[in-house]
């Protein structure tokens, strides 16, 4: 026997589908808000490492710094003007990591779609909101 087409099915069997459908949604907008968590955990997790790769390198211009002072001092020229090329160097290391620290802890704070996506499903099941007309 051959199962009948959409538009044959009685109310009673569309009433009956309805809790699995339900149950199938919540279960796929959970699904969709774990892979959006640890999508932003993941960018959270790199930012972090990032900025603490950049104050591992920040230690290093400090005592480049140090040093530039110390040869600036006594007037070593070419000494000094090669520790400020590194300090240089350095700082511009650092930069690059801040900025891309700062992109992904950019990313992994926007806002979740699938929460408000949750939101409205329950709206059009208790017919709350724009689905039920009250507020």
């Amino acid at each position: 026997m051959t199962a009948p087409l959409n538009d044959e099915r009685s109310l009673f069997t569309l009433v009956g589908e309805l809790p699995d459908r339900v149950s199938a949604l919540v279960r796929a907008e959970i699904d969709q808000v774990k892979a959006e968590m640890s999508y932003k955990a993941k960018h959270f997790g790199i930012g972090a490492g990032l900025v603490v790769g950049a104050a591992f390198v920040g230690i290093f211009l400090l005592g480049t710094l140090i040093a530039t002072g110390i040869l600036a001092l006594s007037l070593v020229m070419p000494g000094w003007a090669a520790a400020l090329v590194v300090s240089g160097v350095l700082l511009l290391i650092i930069l690059i990591l801040l900025g891309i620290a700062a992109l992904n802890f950019r990313r992994g704070s926007e806002p979740l779609e699938s929460i408000e996506s949750v939101r409205q499903d329950l709206d059009a099941i208790t017919g709350r909101g724009a689905y039920g007309g009250r507020n």
